[in-house]
């Protein structure tokens, strides 16, 4: 299974503080470790939310939204992308990290990724798994 691992945003993070040397160093350490073991598919840290936007969908209005955005435990400061075998190997994978906001209390988030299996009752033929997969074969090429 496939999850994604979201760590939540902090004042810190949304004020643009840019992490320790040594926080740094643990991370990159923790993030070899997931690489080794075939864990770690992709991760990134993320600007605040003032360098970002919001596009809000409304029919077919589109209205752009600048940041900064105020609810900042629902703003997102960077992510994983994991391949695991279950939720509990997730945790315990999470568990061995350092905490990603020095000086603060973090919520980090595990939320299992669709995969497209999991639309089968919805795509009868298998058409549209098949698109899936070959786009999915595409950017795995383009990189």
């Amino acid at each position: 299974m496939r999850v994604m691992v979201i760590v939540k945003a902090s004042k810190h993070s949304e004020a643009g503080a840019m992490p320790s040397a040594e926080l740094l160093q643990a991370m990159g350490k923790f993030n070899e470790e997931l690489v080794a073991a075939g864990v770690m598919q992709a991760g990134e840290g993320l600007k605040p939310s003032s360098q970002g936007v919001r596009v809000r969908f409304s029919g077919d209005q589109r209205t752009v939204i600048d940041g900064p955005f105020t609810e900042t435990k629902e703003l997102i400061a960077g992510y994983w992308i994991w391949k695991v075998d279950s939720m509990q190997e997730a945790i315990d994978w999470l568990k061995r990290c350092p905490c990603p906001t020095e000086g603060e209390e973090s919520d980090v988030e595990i939320r299992p990724i669709f995969e497209t299996e999991d639309f089968a009752e919805q795509d009868p033929t298998g058409e549209i798994r098949e698109a899936e997969h070959r786009l999915r074969d595409e950017l795995e090429r383009g990189q």
